[in-house]
């Protein structure tokens, strides 16, 4: 019984000492855990008041270097921009004078090509001038297709005696005096329109001239020199002088000289010399 107790006591204060040899650790091992937090801390709050003021250096450096980087980058930024105007002023200025001289090349243009297509109008006038003006025309002199006395003269408004009609009548155009197979010559140069024996004149020529006139050779021998549609000149021989004229038998051998302006009978003796 005894043993029983002692056994139970010693297992009793086995117990209590386990309890309170643990109880002592936990409560060591608490403190050495609250003293390594409170260290911890400590060296947390320091950290924390060294990064406080490692962070108020760095603002105030960043303010510095603000201000030096605002103070820089006006002075670049008055640089640059100075810089810019200048150069834009230099670019309008280039602009400008190139302008200046694009302007007066181009005047220089438009004035060389005024000149040159004035000169070339004045030159396809003078063409187109010389190419559509006609030749100017040859003033007409006419000439005595034979040497004599005219024997009748021109007579539209008043009457002269015809001899061969034993009548006072007209006469439209100039007798001519000369002998038979005196040469007749063209009073002016023209072509020959016709040759014809006329039942009142015998035969007869009528050249065409220019300025609508036309000369009339009648009271011919012969007519042998030329052809109808022949161009003729001046003094050219076209016939001989006869006396086959119906109307003038009566009269000696003459050239009866007619002329005609616009297809009218014209005095012959204001034209010829």
């Amino acid at each position: 019984m005894r043993r029983e107790n002692r056994r139970k006591n010693l297992q009793g204060k086995t117990s209590t000492d386990k309890i309170i040899l643990y109880a002592g650790i936990g409560v060591a091992v608490l403190a050495v855990i609250v003293l390594a937090l409170f260290m911890y801390s400590k060296s947390l709050s320091d950290d924390v008041k060294n990064g406080t003021m490692s962070l108020e250096k760095m603002a105030n450096m960043a303010g510095n270097n603000t201000q030096n980087t605002e103070s820089a980058s006006t002075e670049i930024g008055k640089t640059v921009e100075e810089s810019a105007n200048e150069l834009n002023a230099t670019n309008q200025t280039v602009n400008t004078t190139k302008t200046d001289n694009t302007t007066n090349q181009t005047k220089a243009n438009i004035t060389n090509t005024t000149k040159t297509t004035k000169s070339t109008n004045t030159a396809n006038v003078a063409t187109n001038t010389e190419a559509t003006q006609p030749e100017p025309k040859k003033e007409l002199s006419f000439e005595r297709p034979v040497e004599g006395e005219i024997v009748r003269e021109y007579a539209k408004d008043n009457l002269i005696y015809s001899a061969t009609l034993e009548e006072w009548t007209t006469h439209m155009g100039v007798d001519i005096k000369a002998d038979k197979t005196t040469v007749v010559k063209a009073a002016e140069a023209g072509t020959v329109k016709s040759i014809k024996n006329d039942p009142r004149f015998g035969l007869t020529i009528v050249i065409e001239h220019e300025d609508n006139f036309q000369t009339v050779y009648a009271n011919l021998l012969t007519s042998e020199f030329v052809v109808e549609g022949e161009k003729v000149e001046k003094g050219q021989s076209i016939g001989t002088v006869g006396n086959t004229a119906v109307f003038e038998i009566a009269d000696e051998p003459h050239l009866h000289f007619e002329m005609l302006k616009d297809s009218l009978p014209v005095d012959p003796s204001i034209y010829i010399k």
